[in-house]
């Protein structure tokens, strides 16, 4: 799978997600938890430790890249994401349709479409604009790194507030698997999926960087504007 990567934005730098996270990511998850009803964080050091363990896990067999979503002007640990879902078309057409691993060396292969998920950050990094640096990143990465032909997002279709998160981004509704799932607060639940694709992606670009730069260069919630570039390595 993709070799684990560093992304660095304007204030805002995902890192590989390790165990050194474990202390960051258990301090930010321990701030007001009332956003994440449908959303799956750790809570407590022992329980974030698992949570990483987990990560890294999957990460070692192919399945996720997670991140530590760092705040570049202090290193605070704000939270975390990831790519997930990895799928590669390479090789003979495989009927019925479904994800599966790489054809040849996994270390240096690249996914044809991939999924970000796992995403949540601390109560007081919601509506800094951290989310949508953290988004431009992780799909420019995607489209012109990788260049997959698909992002997917998905939300529980009751959680309004990611929704409405992932349509700003520009991503388009493909529809709601109704009875999809059993949610966290155990009933069942429709998830709404929807996709970002490559011939989409410059006019997405261009939204998103607008945002950034307005968020930046107005500085809201008092966040200092580094000059620096947006870059990925």
């Amino acid at each position: 799978m993709p070799v684990p990567v560093f992304l660095h934005g304007r204030t805002v730098r995902l890192e590989p997600l390790g165990e050194h996270h474990i202390e960051g990511l258990a301090a930010a998850a321990a701030e007001d938890r009332s956003s994440y009803a449908f959303t799956p964080v750790p809570h407590g050091p022992e329980a974030t430790a698992h949570y990483v363990a987990e990560a890294l896990a999957a990460r070692a067999a192919g399945r996720a890249l997670p991140f530590a979503t760092v705040r570049i002007a202090d290193g605070l640990v704000m939270g975390s994401t990831r790519f997930c879902e990895l799928d590669y078309w390479q090789g003979p057409v495989q009927w019925p349709p479904a994800p599966r691993g790489p054809l040849g060396d996994p270390l240096t292969a690249i996914p044809d479409a991939v999924e970000i998920g796992g995403t949540w950050l601390s109560a007081h990094a919601q509506g800094t604009g951290a989310n949508t640096e953290t988004k431009l990143l992780m799909l420019r990465h995607a489209f012109e790194t990788w260049g997959v032909r698909r992002v997917s997002l998905r939300a529980d279709s009751r959680n309004a507030r990611s929704r409405a998160a992932i349509e700003r981004l520009g991503a388009v509704l493909e529809g709601v698997h109704r009875a999809h799932t059993r949610g966290l607060d155990g009933m069942v639940r429709g998830t709404a999926f929807y996709s970002i694709l490559d011939e989409e992606w410059p006019g997405v670009r261009a939204g998103l960087e607008h945002r950034v730069e307005h968020r930046t260069g107005a500085g809201h919630h008092h966040t200092p504007r580094l000059a620096r570039p947006l870059v990925s390595a």
